[in-house]
């Protein structure tokens, strides 16, 4: 019965600890979201500054993993290159390191759990507090808490189970030596880190092992799985961008062959590189008997020594991942999503600016679809008609599918963790996404109409009719262009409601002109009445859509 207590407590310290670490990690990147954003945009325009942001990211907010992930939606929303990830990315498994110094010099030399329950004491003051910052803030503390309470559980239970007599007989028949050991370690280490989705918790339980002295677990035992979590690690980038576009799943695949030439390079000179490690914590910084803090600095040296081995060969990885993820020419971009999809999503923040730019591209498309309207009014030959026709249809389908994708990707954003202000943001595109699909329905219906027009009435439009309705296209052109240049301007700015009112006031106004001079053809006998329906119906579908367009531009102020 106590194994069984002792099992379960052990599973529940280190899922305490995995909760903690996100926490803590979620409630930094909201405390600095928006800046953490900013700088990746503006800092990684060579690769050394690509580096250096990536260390400063990933130690900020404490995971290599979050910042990949980061990055990965960057390149899908088309914000970095591919270049410019592998940069950040090198630098994010050096900013990793800084997960196990804090553990080696906090988690196992002193009892942090003493006080850890303090500490939860002034983040309750935060965490009620109705200020978001202060409450991100208060999430911090709250997580740093956890994490080291359960570090600490982690460690009793451990003893308890006594896993270090456990793994000790596991390896007595094993060659401490042995080269192929050090390989079945690193598989190890990377399996259990594929499993837990977290290289800091698998170096938590590696530091535990190394601290315990268990005889055939020694310190190139400890390397070799420090180096797997490498390589595991690299699963939770590369599983959330399987479903982005082809930069992203190229960026999560160069994260991927950067950690694994890292290891691979370092196995060819393990013993040698283990024993400069071990020279420079006796000889150097004097480490002697502080196992957890040697295996820090062997996975700050491994990681700092691949990113400068690595850093020249930027172009050739670059090379290397676009061969193996080629664009296939066949490919038809026009009716897909290109910036969001249902399984990429970092986090709740991030899903907000892949969601903008998504937003975006539907406006674009949107457009395109009222381009091909005014083009099918000119069309003569009943093939070229029918064709066009049937592609402003699939159109109309591809609004529909947008909004529901787009709408779907909000609904699981929603679901984490969002300041109140970001709420209000996602509720403002929720209403866009809404009107840019009445967009679609307005166009395919003038489409539709002048399809009805065509097989049901023998009267061509008069001059001043066609006139009429060109001079309306213009003037819904217009406001449709202005209203995608709103929605595509930089994220604070105001959004220019005069010019907007301008447009739809002059389309309503033109409405009702077109609307008593109809009155007064058909009273006049100039053109039948199924003629002057169908001209109106073109003319007060162009009018919703200039109701549909304001609505869009006020939204997104």
């Amino acid at each position: 019965m106590d194994t069984i207590i002792n099992t379960l407590s052990l599973i529940g310290s280190l899922g305490m600890f995995l909760y903690g670490m996100k926490v803590m990690s979620d409630g930094l990147e909201k405390f600095a979201g928006e800046k953490l954003r900013a700088i990746l945009a503006a800092m990684t325009k060579n690769r050394v500054m690509g580096v250096f942001t990536g260390i400063l990211i990933t130690a900020l907010i404490q995971s290599s993993s979050a910042t990949t992930v980061m990055v990965v939606s960057f390149v899908n929303a088309g914000l970095m290159t591919l270049k410019q990830s592998i940069g950040v990315i090198m630098g994010a498994n050096i900013g990793t390191t800084v997960t196990a110094w804090v553990i080696s010099i906090f988690g196992f030399q002193s009892n942090i759990s003493a006080f850890a329950i303090p500490l939860l004491a002034l983040g309750l003051v935060f965490v009620f507090s109705k200020n978001s910052k202060r409450k991100s803030l208060g999430e911090f503390v709250y997580g740093f808490s956890f994490l080291f309470l359960g570090l600490s559980f982690l460690q009793t239970s451990a003893e308890h189970l006594q896993i270090g007599q456990l793994v000790a007989n596991m390896l007595k028949d094993i060659s401490d030596t042995s080269y192929l050991m050090i390989l079945l370690f690193v598989l190890i280490g990377m399996l259990v880190t594929c499993l837990v989705q977290a290289s800091a918790a698998t170096m938590a339980i590696t530091m535990m092992l190394f601290n315990m002295n268990i005889a055939g677990f020694g310190f190139e035992q400890a390397a070799a799985l420090a180096m797997g979590q490498n390589i595991g690690t690299t699963v939770t980038a590369y599983l959330a961008a399987m479903t982005g576009n082809v930069p992203a799943r190229r960026a999560a695949l160069a994260h991927m062959f950067f950690n694994v030439f890292g290891v691979v390079l370092v196995l060819i000179i393990f013993y040698p590189f283990c024993n400069f490690i071990n020279w420079l914590s006796a000889d150097v910084l004097i480490l002697d008997g502080n196992y957890s803090t040697k295996l820090a600095l062997f996975h700050t040296a491994f990681n700092v020594f691949n990113t400068l081995v690595f850093i020249g060969f930027v172009d050739q990885i670059e090379k290397l991942v676009c061969k193996v993820l080629p664009y296939k020419s066949e490919q038809d971009e026009e009716y897909r999503l290109k910036f969001i999809s249902g399984g990429l999503i970092s986090t709740s923040e991030m899903g907000l600016l892949e969601a903008r730019n998504e937003i975006y591209n539907f406006a674009g498309r949107c457009d395109k679809m009222f381009s091909l309207v005014k083009q099918i009014i000119d069309i003569k030959d009943n093939k070229d008609f029918d064709k066009l026709y049937e592609r402003i249809e699939k159109y109309e389908g591809i609004t529909d599918n947008m909004e529901e994708e787009i709408g779907k990707y909000l609904g699981k954003v929603s679901e984490g963790k969002l300041t109140i202000e970001s709420k209000l943001k996602l509720q403002r595109m929720l209403k866009i996404i809404s009107e840019l699909e009445s967009i679609g329905d307005a166009c395919n219906n003038i489409a539709r109409t002048l399809k009805h027009k065509r097989d049901k009435v023998r009267e061509e439009f008069t001059s001043e009719q066609y006139a009429n309705i060109q001079k309306m296209f213009a003037l819904v052109q217009t406001a449709l262009t202005h209203m995608v240049g709103q929605i595509g301007r930089s994220e604070g700015s105001k959004a220019d409601m005069q010019t907007t009112s301008n447009n739809e006031q002059a389309i309503n106004d033109f409405r009702s002109l077109t609307r008593n001079r109809n009155t007064q053809d058909l009273t006049d006998g100039k053109y039948g009445y199924a003629l002057g329906s169908h001209y109106m119906n073109v003319i007060s579908e162009c009018e919703k859509l200039g109701d549909y367009i304001i609505n869009v531009v006020q939204a997104s102020d």
